[in-house]
């Protein structure tokens, strides 16, 4: 029995206007479940969805599972150490790459570039815009409060390609470097994954539900763990094909709401 839904967001959720269809908000409103958003996101890129849910005061997991929340309440946080962060950023700078750094729920770049305006245009949130030395520095001196909850390169697939492989060659014990497209590489902790991040959230919010009750559902490479470890795992039509692989169901394309319709079909009875 589905006890509780837990989805990804871009690619599995969201219509092809990036936003929630009709149809999914009239879906979830019918159902008397717990409803958890998990992303690669930060906070205030879920927030707006929640509301459009109608779930405001559910807890959601952020980038990636490494910053999980409460309302303001932090149930889990881990974080990427200073020194990484600063390498990192050398790689991204010397392959010519734009380079975000984030962390709770601040958002650094160095200018207003067409990556910055593609994820301002993707998450309706306004970074922090100063140079990478200013924004080092001030991850320096405030270690105390942790490192970079996610790291993203966005860039030319080419130069991604060698940004990625020396990054990979360099760091990969000590991060988990995920290329969601040839453009992009989000960078998490090491030892996070959306399924960890869950399974932490279960047992402290949700004692009396385990993976075996949650409908899970998701896209890409970063959401697999997940599907695998849900009692329900679901992808989406248009996800990649060893995500679809590992999952127990296909739902619809995510354009075609997909996951409304699935839960339409196996929660409403």
């Amino acid at each position: 029995m589905i006890q509780l839904i837990a989805t990804d967001i871009d690619g599995t959720l969201l219509d092809g206007n990036r936003f929630i269809s009709a149809k999914t908000a009239e879906v979830f409103a019918k159902l008397d479940l717990p409803k958890i958003l998990i992303s690669a996101r930060m906070p205030q890129a879920m927030y707006y969805l929640q509301d459009a849910l109608d779930i405001i005061g559910s807890p959601i997991v952020c980038y990636n599972g490494a910053l999980v929340l409460h309302e303001e309440n932090v149930i889990h946080t881990d974080s990427i150490a200073f020194d990484v962060i600063q390498d990192l950023a050398a790689i991204g700078v010397e392959n010519d790459i734009h380079v975000s750094l984030y962390r709770g729920k601040e958002w650094f770049v160095t200018e207003r570039d067409q990556w910055t305006l593609r994820e301002i245009n993707n998450t309706r949130v306004e970074p922090t815009i100063q140079d990478l030395e200013t924004t080092l520095e001030y991850f320096k001196n405030t270690q105390d409060d942790g490192g970079a909850h996610k790291i993203m390169f966005m860039g030319d697939a080419d130069r991604m390609n060698t940004a990625f492989a020396k990054a990979e060659k360099i760091y990969s014990s000590q991060v988990h470097l995920y290329r969601s497209k040839d453009t992009y590489t989000e960078i998490s902790p090491k030892n996070i994954s959306k399924r960890s991040a869950l399974e932490l959230l279960l047992k402290q919010n949700y004692p009396d539900i385990d993976m075996s009750g949650v409908a899970a559902f998701g896209d890409n490479y970063n959401d697999t763990e997940m599907l695998t470890g849900a009692g329900y795992g679901v992808a989406v039509a248009n996800g990649r094909d060893e995500v679809k692989n590992a999952a127990r169901y296909i739902a619809a394309h995510h354009k075609e709401d997909g996951v409304a319709l699935w839960l339409e079909e196996f929660a409403l009875i």
